[in-house]
């Protein structure tokens, strides 16, 4: 109920027309328990987005994200199906700084732009993608694999509009939110997100909106359909534990100069001491007593781990 009454709150309080913004509460909180071996602990800022002042940064609940993944610990489950995923680029509305990540969000009144299948019992509308990452190319992933951090995440949220009537109550309640989160990794230029890059510059401050239509992103997605998944939470308050988590093992390539354009921009508003928008990502929470999944066979992997030399010697011609 705390939940609850705290997120009418924060609805009531806000003045935008968007049902997300007026949910979505930000941070700042680059600190990650750093078992990680690319990163630094103490090159981190230490210092919390003050949305995140009031928060109990240790939430009790059971289910909550992000986490590490572990290759060898997740279990196949050959009843996964595969994700299908139909977005019409004519609902994207525009892109926004919302003072923690930049958004792009979509007209959710019908399903016109929906995901299915997989671990779905229903098709889910998305609502918005944002992005997290660091002031280094060394971490800013939210979700780990075996401790392996990307220099960024997608995530593109989606609601369940046949148990729900609003994006706000599926947020609150169990499998209401289907999130599914692709890692970047340092590699080509990414011809059509620099579609999307290209409007930063005009959203370079908080609350800052540029119209942004036509735009499908599926082509932010990898070409391999394998994906694990868990149940989980948000990962900005109220850290409901709302969320099917579909985490696609293969990354995607964007180059350097994409990712430091992220960083131009500022969590802070015009005439605001500047404050750069980097390390936009909570730190990882333990996975308790929580299956993850996985839609693919990864012996292959596993084999490679234990006996190298034995796997080359097979697939060497």
């Amino acid at each position: 109920m705390a939940v609850m009454n705290s997120l009418r709150v924060i609805l009531q309080a806000s003045t935008c027309k968007s049902p997300w913004r007026r949910f979505q509460i930000l941070r700042f909180m680059p600190v990650r328990p750093c078992s990680l071996y690319t990163c630094t602990y103490k090159s981190r800022n230490r210092a919390l987005h003050p949305l995140w002042e009031s928060v109990d940064l240790v939430p009790g609940g059971d289910r909550q994200s992000p986490i590490n993944i572990r290759w060898k610990d997740s279990v196949y489950d050959p009843g996964l199906k595969p994700l299908t995923i139909s977005y019409d680029p004519a609902t994207c509305l525009h892109v926004w700084n919302n003072g923690y990540s930049f958004l792009v969000e979509f007209e959710d009144s019908t399903d016109k732009s929906v995901i299915e299948g997989g671990p779905l019992e229903h098709n889910y509308r998305l609502k918005q993608f944002h992005f997290h990452w660091g002031a280094i190319d060394a971490w800013g992933s939210e979700h780990t694999v075996d401790s392996k951090c990307y220099p960024a995440e997608l995530h593109l949220v989606h609601w369940n509009a046949v148990k729900f009537e609003t994006f706000e109550d599926a947020a609150l309640e169990e499998n209401g939110l289907a999130v599914i989160g692709v890692f970047l990794k340092l590699g080509k230029h990414h011809k059509e997100l620099q579609k999307l890059v290209n409007t930063l510059p005009s959203i370079k401050h908080k609350d800052t909106l540029m119209e942004f239509g036509s735009f499908d992103p599926s082509c932010l997605m990898p070409a391999c359909p394998d994906y694990w998944t868990y149940s989980g939470s948000l990962t900005t308050p109220p850290l409901s534990e709302s969320v099917i988590w579909i985490i696609k093992k293969q990354p995607v390539e964007v180059d350097h100069d994409q990712l430091e354009q992220f960083r131009t921009l500022l969590f802070t508003s015009e005439g605001e001491k500047e404050k750069r928008m980097v390390d936009n990502f909570r730190p990882l929470q333990p996975l308790m007593n929580r299956t993850v999944r996985s839609s693919f066979r990864h012996d292959y992997v596993l084999n490679i781990q234990k006996n190298p030399k034995k796997v080359a010697s097979q697939v060497t011609p």
